[in-house]
């Protein structure tokens, strides 16, 4: 179930009517799910901005590093020239380059593209290795092109799909998770929309509750135990607001943030990034553009913006702990968090609360 359903509605802003990151007008979303024999458990997030391509209609966006342990292609020009110019690809760790390259061949086949020399792929990952067999790559081009030719506007699938097929986080199954925030008219009226890859270890709490350590799984355990908190995390950050890439920038930071509220600690092996983006048509950057006329939010207007991304970014990685299902992959088995003693834990800690506070008691 999704933490809404546990009564667990973090922060003061209510969600878009999917409660997804596709509330976000336009932003697609789709899933390749590779489960082959007894140790492929891996797969293939896409995230579109838009349905036009993005190579000719580009979107404003900037990258936050939490932590740096990990492989973000096209990085750097994201952070030099502040745009997407193709979807967003989350997979597993050894497969980055495999899945930029079948992006690469996607993109160059689109209409418009025949004199493209030049495309920076955006794919990220997290190493799913507990459940699946790295070494051997399972990733294809097909995979790529069915996660692309799947991504949809509506509902989004969570838990044990695409790129989440075989995460792990807080030491119980992880994968997809997503959630979204609304602003009043009074404040912008603007959405926030995230989907989260989770694949990383802390002390889990949940709304201030402490989850993690009543239920007797927590990094460090006994030594505190042989778990040391590992692993990673992508956030995708979509909003309507129409900012620029530097206040983007600021956007995505505010979403570690929103990880830090359910106990991560961004251990060494960690690699936590946040990709933000603007959908607004007013800040669009269209190719071969010698000028742009932008109108954007000042930095003034951007305060409930950050407050919405930490409250969605927190939603989204619970939704990804309690949407996942116990996998068997790899020679090894991790639970599902256990969701009726997750309920007993957030019951004697007083969530959920009244409306409008959000911690325990």
């Amino acid at each position: 179930m999704r933490a809404r359903d546990l009564g667990v509605a973090p922060g003061i802003f209510d969600p878009g009517p999917l409660n997804a990151i596709t509330d976000v007008g336009g932003v697609r979303v789709g899933h390749a799910t590779v489960i082959e024999g007894d140790s492929i458990r891996t797969g293939v997030t896409a995230v579109l901005p838009h349905g036009g391509n993005l190579y000719l209609d580009r979107v404003p966006a900037a990258i936050h590093v939490g932590n740096g342990f990990g492989k973000l292609v096209g990085a750097t020009q994201v952070r030099e020239l502040g745009e997407l110019e193709t979807p967003l690809l989350l997979t597993t760790t050894l497969c980055v380059f495999r899945a930029a390259d079948a992006l690469v061949e996607w993109m160059l086949t689109q209409p418009g593209m025949e004199e493209v020399r030049s495309l920076n792929p955006v794919v990220g990952e997290t190493n799913d290795g507990a459940l699946n067999a790295v070494r051997l790559r399972p990733i294809t081009a097909e995979h790529v092109r069915a996660a692309l030719g799947a991504a949809r506007e509506g509902p989004t699938p969570e838990g044990c799909v695409g790129a989440g097929t075989g995460t792990v986080a807080f030491g119980w199954k992880g994968g997809i998770g997503t959630a979204s925030r609304l602003l009043p008219a009074s404040l912008g009226g603007a959405c926030v929309g995230v989907l989260v890859q989770s694949n990383f270890g802390g002390v889990l709490q949940v709304m201030g509750a402490p989850v993690g350590e009543e239920l007797g799984r927590y990094a460090f355990r006994s030594q505190v135990e042989a778990a040391p908190g590992d692993g990673s995390i992508l956030i995708l950050v979509a909003t309507d607001a129409p900012l620029s890439d530097r206040n983007l920038g600021r956007l995505a930071a505010r979403a570690i943030l929103g990880l830090a509220r359910t106990g991560s600690s961004g251990a060494n092996g960690s690699g936590d990034y946040a990709i933000a983006f603007s959908t607004s048509t007013s800040v669009r950057r269209h190719a071969g553009a010698k000028r742009l006329a932008t109108t954007e939010v000042s930095n003034q207007g951007t305060s409930a913006l950050f407050q919405a991304v930490i409250e969605a970014t927190e939603e989204a990685i619970y939704n990804s702990l309690f949407t996942a299902e116990t996998t068997t992959g790899n020679g090894r088995t991790v639970d599902a968090i256990p969701l009726d003693r997750v309920r007993e834990v957030l019951s004697r800690h007083g969530v959920p609360r009244q409306p409008g506070r959000s911690g325990p008691a």
